[in-house]
């Protein structure tokens, strides 16, 4: 298949070149006015509601994805894939144009082998919907509206985890469109070093990925867990429910956060155990027998109602985060640290308001060596999450004073984690992202980036090699 070299002058795009590209593919082809632009468009964080494409491309299969593919390289238009569209950064949208995969959402699975296939656009209601009546799970994300792609080419962290592992060490096979137009297909047998970097590499680099194949576990019976505290109680609490977390058995896995809207600080601790709800509770008596929550909700049920119970979904209003990964629980000097930041939090209309969080990790994700896949961060015990939200009423001042705010809090808790970050909070303020989401494989990910894609067709801010 012959195409042109990139064309950087991309500003000289026709309407004749858009017809053209509208008449090459079965989807459709959206402009700015056009009925579904804005739905296919709009960034999940709308801190960059200034970005907007010259056009998308609703596929109808793969082959358009091909087109659209050759369209972009013949025209030098910068191309962008979008799935679920939640990149924190706003890189499911460019200036160029935006390959709308939604209608790429079929799943299927197989309960005998555990075997799950996803087409590239497909969502988590999707996936979910497939494996349920095969009573099959793999590490999937809690949001209904999460693309299966950028979570898995990301790493994908789940409540599953430090049971199953990252949901990119369930992939067993991926297909993508090159920056060639071609289909090529990757596995640890053909094409071993881009299935290699498809594996928490991070999305939007090697091409589109039109398939996924994982490999699933049975799932049954489960229990969750809903704990509130007062602020006041958060010293007491992270002392003992940080040690909990990383001796509890793989099966558990819990998020301790302090969050703020304006008005005080809440302590939670949200958990899912494959196993009953007895267990769970023996394993969080210590933490009771210190603090007595003010909401406690410790409860058996099905693997499909927990995953229903944990589904959480952000208010889509504008936000940032940042990430670092701890092996050791945070001191109490770090925790009131935290709490102070939390008390000068700037405010805002967004009803998400600030945050900080422990994800428990260890378990299967630190069984594979740190150089086994893309994903580095095979060490830590604990993925550390601070975020914080405004809202458009806010005014322009708020953006500042809350990216000073989150930086601060960063730097006040630095001394207590082993740097890194997770690519798939991806932070676009992040001076050190090679190091930080890469480590020591980024080298390895460059070489790959240019054999597959040498002009630089799947391009963004941080994408590999930039």
């Amino acid at each position: 298949m012959s195409v042109a070299p990139v064309n950087a002058a991309s500003g000289a795009v026709s309407d004749e070149d858009w017809l053209r590209l509208g008449k090459s593919v079965k989807g459709r082809v959206l402009r700015p006015g056009d009925a579904g632009f804005h739905a296919s468009s709009a960034p999940f964080n709308k801190r960059f509601t200034a970005s907007a494409p010259g056009g998308v491309v609703a596929v109808a299969d793969v082959d358009d994805v091909q087109r659209a593919v050759e369209w972009a390289r013949e025209t030098g238009v910068p191309i962008v894939p979008r799935g679920g569209g939640h990149s924190y950064a706003g890189y499911s949208v460019n200036s160029g144009l935006v390959v709308d995969l939604r209608a790429l959402g079929t799943v299927t699975a197989d309960g005998s082998s555990g075997l799950v296939t996803a087409a590239g656009g497909a969502l988590m209601a999707g996936v979910y919907a497939a494996v349920e009546p095969e009573g099959i799970a793999f590490a999937l994300g809690n949001g209904a509206s999460v693309g299966i792609a950028g979570l898995t080419l990301g790493g994908g962290s789940a409540a599953t985890s430090r049971k199953f592992g990252l949901t990119a060490d369930a992939l067993v096979a991926t297909t993508l469109v090159t920056a060639d137009g071609e289909l090529l297909t990757c596995d640890a047998e053909r094409n071993s070093d881009l299935f290699w970097a498809c594996r928490g590499g991070g999305g939007g680099n090697f091409g589109i990925n039109v398939s996924f194949t994982y490999q699933a576990f049975p799932v049954s019976g489960a229990s969750t867990c809903l704990l509130l505290w007062d602020g006041a109680d958060a010293s007491k609490v992270f002392a003992v429910l940080q040690e909990v977390m990383r001796q509890a058995p793989r099966e558990c896995s819990i998020r301790l956060g302090l969050s703020t809207t304006g008005s005080g600080v809440t302590v939670s601790a949200v958990g899912l155990h494959l196993g009953p709800a007895g267990e769970l509770r023996d394993l969080l008596d210590p933490v009771l027998a210190v603090a007595r929550p003010l909401r406690e909700d410790i409860a058996d049920r099905t693997f499909w109602e927990a995953k229903d119970y944990l589904l959480h979904e952000t208010s889509e209003g504008a936000f940032a985060a940042r990430t670092g990964f701890a092996v050791d629980p945070l001191p109490p000097e770090a925790v009131a640290e935290v709490l102070a930041r939390l008390a000068r939090w700037p405010g805002g209309g967004n009803p998400d308001g600030g945050g900080f969080a422990l994800f428990g990790w260890g378990g299967e994700v630190n069984t594979p060596a740190p150089d086994a896949t893309a994903f580095p961060h095979r060490h830590a015990n604990y993925l550390v999450s601070m975020d914080t939200s405004w809202a458009r009423e806010d005014g322009p001042e708020a953006v500042p004073a809350h990216l000073r705010w989150l930086a601060e809090l960063r730097e006040a808790v630095a001394p207590h984690l082993t740097g890194g970050a997770y690519v798939n909070f991806t932070d676009p303020d992040l001076a050190d992202w090679r190091t930080a989401y890469h480590g020591a494989n980024y080298p390895r990910l460059v070489e790959v980036k240019r054999r597959v894609d040498p002009d630089r067709l799947f391009d963004f801010p941080q994408a590999i090699g930039g």
